[in-house]
């Protein structure tokens, strides 16, 4: 007859087995952007870890990785980090570095002091961008991660960022995703609908992940300098709403799932001004 303690051994195996086929472990990615807009907070609270895409291609044209958009009193205003492309060919996001020929940052610096003189919130978060700014940063991942932490921390998100490289999974497309949920025991994997049409959902299926697709709706909020602007960098939303810009994001979920599309954000009407 087999004693307690061994029965009681393998009954707590047994728990801890089911315990673990229990938990679920939510996984989204995202490429490391310069001064994310409110959908990159919008994905990490929905997930346990966020994956910074750094090893992806840098984009060759046009892209999110080094400019945004904060607010001015003409509308928009782009803010551009100039980096080093000439001669660099197709390069990984984490080998791009930032070109310091010009005086980008004291400018960037004097446009966020300038058109956010009246933010409500402005002592709390803008001095702790100037000083990411004086940092000198060579690469722009760090220059970029950095800015992300400093917004994470800012925001209260609790959800955990690593890094693709940190990972130390490669590859393109729904095989990259896949992999990366392979390597952190994920077993959903959630994104934003537009992404949809280019992941091969069944693939994730047949492998055991879930493939969820968070719907946002772009917040509106108080904004200085007369209309509205959809989707500037969270850098707008926080200099003007401060503590309430957790909330305001995480109720960015339509009310309607069959209602109207949002806005085209990726090319807003209205005046714009740019600082390089």
């Amino acid at each position: 007859m087999r004693g307690w303690q061994e029965f009681h051994g393998e009954l707590l195996q047994f728990a801890v087995h089911i315990l673990v086929e229990c938990v679920c472990m939510i996984i989204t990615t995202h490429q490391p952007i310069f001064l994310p807009w409110p959908g990159f907070f919008y994905k990490a609270l929905r997930a346990d870890t966020m994956v910074l895409l750094d090893e992806v291609q840098f984009p060759l044209g046009r892209g999110w990785m080094n400019r945004n958009r904060v607010k001015s009193d003409q509308g928009e205003l782009w803010l551009t980090v100039p980096v080093w492309k000439k001669g660099k060919g197709e390069q990984r996001i984490r080998n791009v570095e930032i070109c310091h020929e010009t005086d980008w940052r004291r400018r960037h610096l004097r446009s966020l002091r300038q058109y956010y003189t009246n933010a409500p919130y402005r002592e709390d978060y803008l001095p702790a961008i100037e000083s990411i700014y004086t940092r000198g940063h060579r690469g722009l991942l760090d220059f970029n991660v950095d800015l992300i932490r400093m917004q994470w921390d800012a925001l209260g998100i609790k959800c955990r960022l690593v890094s693709q490289s940190q990972i130390g999974v490669s590859g393109k497309g729904t095989n990259l995703l896949m992999s990366i949920c392979r390597a952190l025991n994920a077993d959903t994997y959630v994104t934003l609908p537009i992404v949809e049409k280019y992941l091969d959902t069944e693939q994730f299926r047949a492998s055991g992940i879930k493939p969820v697709f968070a719907r946002f709706s772009p917040p509106v909020y108080p904004q200085l300098w007369g209309g509205f602007r959809y989707n500037l960098s969270t850098l707008d939303l926080l200099l003007n709403c401060g503590p309430k810009a957790l909330d305001i994001i995480a109720q960015s979920q339509p009310e309607d799932p069959g209602g109207k599309a949002s806005p085209n954000l990726s090319s807003p009407a209205g005046n714009r001004k740019s600082v390089r």
